[in-house]
């Protein structure tokens, strides 16, 4: 869920750039970059709610993984990994 609010974060910032930092001509025709800038600022902000929120329901943290395993002639193993 990091690399979701990472990315998120670089979007939001190059729509804060084109929305505020680029200059165009008011008799430029076609796409507003100003628009364009500011519709990747609602992606962006969206994205890092939505990236967010899934990490807290999904329990972003520390994962156990158990494993057991038995040969048929009544030997167990059991193994538990904690990883992040």
């Amino acid at each position: 869920m990091v690399g979701g609010a990472v990315v998120s974060i670089i979007v939001f910032a190059v729509g804060a750039i084109l929305d505020f930092a680029v200059t165009t001509s008011q008799y430029q025709h076609g796409f507003d970059v100003r628009t364009v800038g500011l519709i990747l600022m609602i992606v962006g902000a969206v994205a890092f709610v939505v990236s967010l929120t899934a990490g807290a329901f999904m329990g972003a943290g520390w994962r156990r993984h158990r494993t057991t395993v038995d040969d048929g002639h009544g030997n167990v193993m059991r193994r538990e990994d904690t990883y992040l």
